[in-house]
């Protein structure tokens, strides 16, 4: 009995110290687990770019059911199209025309595309609207495309086909620049106001219709804005 005694004696202290080591293991744990909430509090206080500048899409089944058809042709990544650098936060999005009368989406992709051989130019775009309304996505929204000039790390660009000369595009161009505007919208959080032309980066007549009837720019923007609340 004496024997059974000892033995319970010291299962009682070893399980005290099980129970010692756990309360200090559990006690370090909390005390990391507040400096790290500290350290990420202290950097989004001093350095708040961190946390805001990172690229991020938002989701949601209004958004999923917002989205167009696009037909996804990825450039290859290459020093003179698609860089493969990585995008910062979206915060705009800028409406290009191809200043290329009669050529089809496929046609300035495949252009694009071309530019890894020839290295003519540095220049493409996230998506290409066709003159029968089809997208042609050529870059991820999440990388860099060569297109918007000082706005190429925090905008997605869309080129838009147009038929001719004068810039304006056709009602199949225009209903998918008005769709895929408004998806775009949706995905990074912004509206109407945050759709912009070339022009309002650089001042080049691009997109030349919409640059040169800046009333028709308004509608267009105010489409958007309608296609954004139907979509909520």
């Amino acid at each position: 009995m004496a024997v059974q005694k000892r033995n319970r004696t010291k299962g009682k202290a070893a399980s005290r110290r099980r129970q010692a080591r756990m309360k200090k293991y559990m006690k370090i744990g909390l005390i990391c687990l507040v400096m790290v909430f500290m350290v990420l509090g202290v950097l989004k206080i001093v350095k708040p770019d961190i946390f805001a500048g990172k690229y991020r899409e938002r989701i949601g089944e209004h958004i999923d059911a917002a989205k167009p058809e696009i037909n996804v042709q990825l450039l290859t990544v290459n020093p003179y199209s698609r860089p493969g650098t990585e995008t910062n936060k979206i915060t705009g999005i800028v409406v290009h025309y191809t200043a290329n009368p009669g050529a089809t989406a496929m046609n300035n992709r495949d252009y694009f595309e071309s530019l890894k051989d020839n290295h003519e130019n540095q220049v493409s775009s996230n998506f290409v609207v066709g003159l029968e309304g089809e997208i042609v996505q050529c870059v991820p929204t999440w990388e860099v495309a060569y297109a918007s000039n000082s706005r190429n790390i925090d905008t997605v660009s869309i080129e838009c086909c147009h038929p001719d000369e004068t810039g304006e595009f056709t009602d199949e161009t225009y209903r998918s620049m008005v769709q895929l505007c408004s998806w775009l919208c949706l995905k990074f959080g912004l509206d109407e106001n945050d759709v912009i032309r070339h022009y309002d980066v650089t001042g080049k007549n691009c997109p030349k219709y919409f640059v040169e009837n800046e009333e028709a720019w308004n509608v267009f923007k105010e489409n958007i804005k309608l296609a954004i609340e139907n979509s909520r």
